[in-house]
């Protein structure tokens, strides 16, 4: 994996026009943003996971409804795909309603 520097670098000498050398330094920005939400995202689940397997309710419910709009906001961005949120929250919902019921 080459890091920002480098990509930089390598897009920089390569390429001639300036739009192209534009579309490089922001590309490196949105890939840096979208491994940020991306990470984000992951804690988040993983957390949640890990308050519905304690059987907190009241915390696995508010974890849940951050999570989802995580889910929903990183969805609407193009982060992830729309079905993947909706098979994650799915799968949360189910958790979280097995836990209550």
């Amino acid at each position: 994996m080459c890091g920002i520097n480098q990509k930089l670098n390598i897009g920089v000498l390569l390429l001639h026009r300036l739009s192209a050398k534009k579309h490089v330094r922001a590309d490196v920005k949105k890939r840096a943003r979208n491994r940020h939400r991306k990470v984000t995202l992951r804690t988040a689940i993983k957390n949640t996971d890990l308050a519905l397997q304690s059987g907190d309710i009241e915390k696995s419910q508010e974890l849940t409804k951050q999570t989802f709009g995580l889910l929903d906001r990183a969805a609407s961005k193009g982060v992830i795909k729309k079905g993947t949120a909706n098979r994650q929250k799915s799968r949360l919902a189910q958790k979280l309603n097995s836990l209550t019921a």
